[in-house]
């Protein structure tokens, strides 16, 4: 723990252990949502499913990253992961992104994903309120993760039809807002 850190942010008016739980709970959410989208993603099949299938990768590595991300901060200040990994799914800050019953329905899989995508929108607006001008290092680690969590969700929601994204697919490298984060 870094004790001057945690002392800091305590300082600043904010419950640190409410904060670390938060943290935790949404390091739970963007580890399983990684597993989650494995299963998501080779089921996107056909037509349909293989012009979906590069942008599911991407948001998957990115939820992957968005967790390794993570992992420092709440160390810093003071918590842990839990021991279990059962225990750590069920404390997920979202719901299981679990495969629709129909295995094959593109559509169902896009519903899945951008329901995913709109609880960790939700999730990392609601840390950054809590710590925006009192704990830089969170606010600026929660928001670099919600910006990309809202393309996610924009990528996902223009194949619904909900009209257009205004982003595009990545090239190259992945978490252009996280990556300063796994160095």
């Amino acid at each position: 723990m870094a004790r001057v850190t945690r002392e800091m942010v305590e300082n600043s008016g904010i419950d640190v252990d409410e904060l670390v739980e938060l943290l935790v709970k949404n390091a739970a959410a963007e580890l399983t949502t990684f597993y989650y989208y494995t299963i998501l993603r080779a089921n996107l099949i056909g037509l349909d499913g293989e012009g979906i299938k590069e942008i599911a990768e991407s948001a998957r590595i990115e939820d992957r990253n968005h967790f390794e991300a993570l992992v420092p901060r709440i160390y810093e200040l003071g918590g842990e992961l839990p021991q279990d990994m059962k225990e750590f799914h069920d404390i997920s800050g979202c719901p299981p992104a679990y495969l629709p019953e129909k295995t094959t329905d593109t559509m169902k899989i896009l519903e899945v994903l951008v329901a995913a995508e709109r609880c960790a929108v939700r999730q990392y607006t609601h840390i950054c309120n809590i710590t925006a001008g009192k704990d830089h290092r969170t606010y600026d680690l929660a928001l670099s993760i919600l910006h990309e969590e809202i393309q996610h969700e924009s990528w996902f929601s223009e194949f619904l039809g909900e009209g257009p994204s205004g982003h595009f697919m990545r090239r190259g490298e992945t978490s252009p807002f996280v990556r300063k984060f796994l160095e």
